[in-house]
């Protein structure tokens, strides 16, 4: 088009080849700039891989290591980088969710409504009735958000005529939305899950099953401001027919997404660089330039995207002595502080949960949480605010070899737990001694649900927050790259004033998951950064 600049000619450095990074690559490339991506790893994918667990005790048992679900992937990304054609198979998870709990009995959230209505009907008909009519007011609620997900994020800056603008493009996203509406959104975003639990339910196991949807890998109590958020944020749209709520187990586990990634971004002429660490990025004045890389050599770029968190990019890469100290204060002041681990458990037999029928299929078998009551899940949380191990953690299981047997050797099962709320920063101890004991408290609790599963361990992998950020280097192991809250959302992420994918340096860009709109293996974020600069160019 006459006026556009030509993509002839400029050069893109990736920092990092996890979802997002590779993503951006893709769009990049695709649009006739010359990328590269370096990762310090030596595969690519980041959090989203697919390992072994325990080598040693436990060879040829691979297992989602980080990430091991598959819930918001945008459809945009798996159709434009033909992911399908590139191997990945995701099957929906169904039930999507299932708790078990203490007194012996299993609760599943099936996609089909009446066999949901008869489970939930086993503790209160009346909780059943409502139960999917709150569903349909959040998804109703969550369908007004979503056009957000996939574009950058309100400019509030903006002045003038481009204010206005900026004000009508927002508001006609809400245009459907009456008062009683507007007054549910803001409750959502800003209240406590359990008072809104309690407006709605009486059975505690009703509320426990929506409790164990909602507030994965983020700070605050079930109690706390904030902590509805969740509900509304699980229920944006995911996979390639775009359905809300839509969670999905993939066959070969996460790393297949960020395999069948790589493989459209090397068709598309990204050149991959694994086992090659960005050091330092290099700027002149308010210019990005390049990079360094770990064996020294110095590579020029027209642009550099970072798909590292922004502590890391602006502090780390970057360094301090470069920002702007009113700048470099508020990337400090962001919230990480990650309250979550991984342990993964290779076992010689499948776990035999209490209560789950003996009939019961293959994907829900697979699938449960041991979610605390709401008194011992504050309680867990609060512990993790002062620096305790709990003895309520919350542990998510997922047995992904009883749907994908090439994971794992003969006779042998994968178990991948997700746990929450573990301290960044313990009162007494390091992580280095206290790793073993995180991995014994977990399957001691997964041990009251399922009593054969302790003597069943032969290989085990237990990733603390410190882990997380030593192995994947995400600043204080926060898998969301800073904490999911209302002040870290939409137009303040990561800062306000900063919040679409550029930087104080022209040419410096972010399309990790510390930008809009958040964490979550989603390409969301890479999409956005993706089009913003192209958009620039």
């Amino acid at each position: 088009m006459p006026g556009e600049r030509s993509t002839q000619g400029i050069r893109a450095l990736v920092v990092g080849a996890g979802h997002n990074g590779l993503a951006c690559a893709f769009y990049l490339a695709r649009a006739g700039i010359q990328t590269r991506v370096f990762e310090r790893r030596h595969v690519v994918g980041g959090c989203a891989v697919t390992e072994q667990v325990d080598p040693l005790n436990a060879p040829g048992c691979r297992v989602s290591t980080a990430s091991y679900m598959a819930s918001m992937l945008r459809p945009e990304v798996i159709r434009d980088m033909e992911l399908g054609r590139h191997g990945l198979q995701m099957i929906a998870a169904d039930p999507g969710i299932q708790v078990a709990f203490e007194d012996g009995s299993v609760l599943p959230w099936w996609h089909d409504q009446g066999r949901t209505h008869a489970e939930l009907s086993r503790y209160s008909t009346r909780d059943a009735d409502v139960f999917f009519r709150l569903d349909g007011e959040l998804k109703s609620l969550a369908r007004y958000l979503q056009p957000f997900f996939t574009e950058p994020p309100p400019r509030v800056e903006a002045s003038g005529l481009a204010g206005w603008l900026e004000a009508l493009r927002v508001g006609w996203r809400f245009r459907g939305l009456d008062g009683r509406q507007m007054q549910e959104l803001l409750t959502f975003l800003t209240g406590s899950l359990e008072q809104l639990l309690d407006r709605y339910f009486e059975s505690e196991h009703v509320k426990r099953l929506i409790l164990a949807n909602n507030l994965y890998g983020k700070h605050g109590g079930p109690r706390d401001p904030g902590s509805a958020m969740g509900l509304l944020f699980h229920l944006l749209s995911g996979g390639e027919d775009e359905r809300q709520g839509f969670t999905g187990h993939v066959i070969g586990g996460m790393g297949a997404i960020t395999q069948a990634m790589a493989l459209a971004c090397r068709e598309a002429g990204v050149e991959i660089v694994t086992g090659t660490e960005v050091t330092q990025i290099r700027v002149d004045g308010d210019r990005a330039t390049g990079v360094v890389l770990g064996n020294g050599m110095a590579l020029e770029a027209d642009l550099v995207i970072s798909n590292a968190d922004p502590k890391r990019t602006f502090l780390g890469l970057v360094g301090r002595q470069q920002l702007e100290s009113g700048f470099a204060r508020q990337v400090e002041s962001i919230a990480m502080d990650g309250p979550c681990a991984k342990v993964n458990l290779v076992l010689c037999e499948a776990p035999r949960v209490s209560g789950m029928p003996p009939d019961a299929p293959p994907l829900q078998r697979m699938l449960y949480t041991l979610v605390p009551t709401f008194d011992a899940a504050q309680r867990c949380y609060n512990d993790c605010q002062v620096g305790r191990l709990s003895d309520d953690l919350w542990v998510d299981c997922v047995e992904a070899s009883a749907i994908d047997p090439d994971l794992v050797t003969p006779g042998r099962h994968v178990l991948t737990t997700f746990v929450q709320y573990v301290p960044w920063r313990l009162q007494n101890g390091d992580w280095d001694s206290v790793r073993d004991a995180l991995g014994d408290k977990v399957i001691e609790i997964i041990g009251r649900y399922a009593p054969n599963v302790p003597g069943a361990v032969i290989g085990r992998d237990v990733i603390t927050p410190l882990d997380l950020e030593q192995r994947f280097g995400i600043t204080e192991g926060n898998i969301f790259h800073g904490d999911i809250r209302l002040d870290q959302l939409f137009f303040m992420r990561p800062l306000p004033g900063w919040a679409h994918y550029r930087t104080p340096f022209e040419g410096l860009y972010l399309c990790g998951a510390g930008t809009h709109p958040g964490g979550g293996v989603t390409g969301a974020p890479g999409y956005n950064a993706a089009r913003a600069i192209l958009k620039n160019l």
